[in-house]
């Protein structure tokens, strides 16, 4: 059952890791200050799995854990808690990081020139690269054509602008 309006805590969790970490991260915003043990009691997952999503989140800086020992066993146990409000900051990393990628790629399609032979399962080739093969494909022989990458490169400009109008508000 998919619930419409989820946490935006929740949804990073299950965009990075899918359902299991969802799941976490549901428990951990029921039951703040939880255990590994605990969380994996919640969900029904094995306590591996639970780990593996409390490391990534944590490493990712979504999560703190307090290292206390356990009154009952004397083992060290960490305690989880989610960090909401970090959510909308890594959103916005992530944003940036995609915004670099894009403006990266645009800049690399705004310097080369692209040759393709027309089959479907041949690479397209740079300039350079379609010279030293003769304007040849290495692949199937057949001759390599310009290939105009106009609507690709307008494509990158529009979700650039995007992501940039969406980080400045």
């Amino acid at each position: 059952m998919k619930i419409e309006y989820e946490d935006t805590f929740v949804k990073v969790a299950g965009l990075i890791g899918g359902p299991d970490y969802v799941r976490v991260a549901r428990a951990l915003l029921n039951n703040e200050n939880a255990t590994d043990e605990e969380i994996a009691s919640a969900t029904g997952l094995k306590i591996k799995t639970v780990r593996k999503a409390l490391y990534d989140l944590f490493g990712r800086s979504l999560i703190t854990g307090v290292r206390v020992r356990d009154p009952k066993r004397g083992w060290f146990v960490y305690r989880w808690k989610a960090q909401r409000d970090q959510t909308d900051g890594f959103i916005q990393t992530q944003r940036k990081k995609v915004l670099n990628r894009l403006k990266q790629r645009l800049d690399y399609e705004e310097t080369h020139e692209f040759y393709h032979c027309g089959t479907p399962t041949c690479l397209t080739r740079t300039f350079e690269d379609a010279m030293e093969n003769f304007f040849k494909c290495p692949t199937c022989g057949k001759a390599l054509n310009r290939q105009d990458n106009a609507e690709l490169k307008d494509s990158l400009r529009w979700k650039i602008k995007q992501l940039e109008e969406e980080l400045v508000k």
